[in-house]
């Protein structure tokens, strides 16, 4: 028999036949923990064998387990519960991951007008550096609206970037992106993303195609994105999140200033990572 996926239960058979203890973590879909969820096991009969609540980093132990059939209950405020058929091996056994989602969650946003929230919010920047470190930055200031309709595939997405607040954490290397060698932000100070297209791609993911304008060059660039859920705040709003990744590659948009120290080897590399995290408000109708 298969256990099941979130279970990702051991076959191994060491330890003694009975008593056995079983360890995993309850999380997010996003992988945040959850603490305070109720974790119980009952028995083929629907006798209840074992209880545990994870604690603040969503870790848990479930003690004295008998081996054998039985059903696997997670549940935890503010998110729906979850039950799943495992089968328990003699000996300590690792439950894995439990994922819950959160209560109310719908598979994409509602149709409206969603400002991005800045202050929580993030688009950061990460590039290859000497060949063997990577030097990641930020950009603290920007602002955009994600416009969702009722055909979610035609959602419209733009976003406008202060190159000026680009932060690595070392004044000097700021001073040399903010200079002409990158984003040389007294010709070019803005960045500027507005999105063309939206199709689903596979596992949730979203792809969102549109054109970035860095440095005066607009080059088309596809983002894969994910709608992270949807909640109301404690201020009456309703805040929705949204993770998104993508490759640049400098040389598209002119910023191909380098500096070899070896054969093969600049001190920049061509290619950026970007992770974009975003909260956005609905706005009142």
């Amino acid at each position: 028999m298969t256990s099941s996926p979130d279970a990702r239960l051991s076959s191994s058979r060491t330890g003694a036949a009975t008593g056995g203890t079983g360890t995993g973590r309850v999380l997010t879909r996003e992988g945040w923990p959850v603490a305070g969820a109720s974790v119980t096991l009952l028995s083929a009969e629907g006798r209840q064998v074992a209880r545990a609540v994870s604690a603040s980093d969503g870790s848990l132990t479930l003690t004295d387990v008998p081996p054998g059939p039985a059903t696997l209950l997670v549940a935890a405020p503010g998110h729906d519960p979850k039950a799943s058929t495992v089968v328990v091996p003699p000996g300590s056994w690792p439950l894995g991951d439990l994922r819950l989602v959160r209560h109310g969650a719908s598979p994409t946003p509602a149709p409206g007008i969603w400002v991005i929230d800045a202050a929580h919010s993030s688009v950061t920047a990460t590039a290859h550096h000497l060949g063997l470190s990577a030097v990641h930055g930020r950009f603290t200031s920007f602002a955009g609206a994600i416009t969702v309709p009722d055909d979610v595939s035609r959602s419209h997405v733009e976003v406008d970037i202060d190159a000026t607040s680009i932060d690595t954490g070392n004044r000097q290397r700021d001073d040399h992106l903010r200079a002409a060698d990158f984003l040389d932000v007294e010709q070019h100070p803005r960045l500027r993303f507005a999105s063309t297209g939206l199709t689903r791609g596979d596992g949730g993911v979203w792809l969102l195609d549109g054109d970035l304008t860095l440095l005066g060059t607009t080059r088309p660039v596809q983002l894969r994105m994910a709608y992270n859920g949807s909640g109301p705040d404690p201020w009456g709003g309703t805040r929705a999140a949204f993770s998104a990744t993508a490759e640049l590659h400098r040389d598209d948009f002119k910023m191909n200033w380098n500096q070899a120290i070896g054969v093969g080897v600049t001190v920049f590399g061509t290619t950026l990572k970007v992770a974009i995290d975003i909260e956005a408000l609905l706005q009142p109708t």
